[in-house]
């Protein structure tokens, strides 16, 4: 049996998207800065990747703000609770169409292995890819800050993380058309309001 419940906040969908458009773009300059891609010329995508850097840099620190003082940042805590569970749901009941062995509530958006699949993203991934990201963009200065690191080493670097976010992305993206209907968990994070199964922890 299916209820629907109010699963994601204005705020929530709104830095969702935001994320996901700015992620899009730096991922599209990055590629064309690194030589990958060929939509727009080499100053342009310098410019535009910066801008699209700082930008997302400032949704970050107001996501971190907004998910410590509402303490939303809880449901990004690890978990091994029904951990099996999820890993025998995602290589079979999934594709068998089982529900999901973890029911989604307003307190646990989040089953475990999307738990630690995003606190890697958001602490680990995030944190290396900007701080890679703006050590490039400031490479000139780095010596009188008494770094010494290649530009070379640092492009590498950077570019490892952005093939990090681009296989999220695809597999994300892939996931996001598992849900009751293909359209189900896109339409939850436009609207907000998602059918979830009862009777289920």
């Amino acid at each position: 049996m299916k209820e629907k419940i109010y699963l994601y906040t204005g705020f929530e969908r709104f830095w969702h998207w935001t994320q996901a458009m700015l992620i899009t773009g730096l991922l599209v300059t990055g590629f064309e800065i690194h030589g990958t891609v060929d939509l727009m010329d080499f100053g342009t995508a310098v410019k535009y990747h910066e801008m699209l850097a700082w930008g997302l840099t400032g949704l970050t620190v107001f996501a971190i703000f907004w998910h410590f003082t509402t303490g939303e940042w809880k449901q990004y805590r690890p978990t091994l609770e029904k951990m099996g569970d999820m890993v025998c749901y995602y290589t079979g009941g999934l594709f068998r169409g089982a529900p999901p062995p973890v029911k989604k509530t307003p307190e646990k958006k989040l089953n475990p292995l999307q738990r630690i699949t995003y606190f890697i993203l958001k602490v680990l991934l995030f944190p290396f890819q900007l701080l890679s990201g703006f050590l490039y963009m400031y490479y000139n200065s780095l010596p009188a800050w008494g770094i010494d690191i290649s530009l070379e080493t640092l492009g590498l670097l950077h570019t490892a993380g952005a093939f990090a976010f681009l296989a999220f992305m695809v597999v994300h993206v892939y996931l996001s058309t598992t849900g009751e209907t293909v359209t189900s968990h896109l339409r939850a994070m436009i609207t907000g309001w998602e059918s979830v199964e009862t009777g289920r922890q």
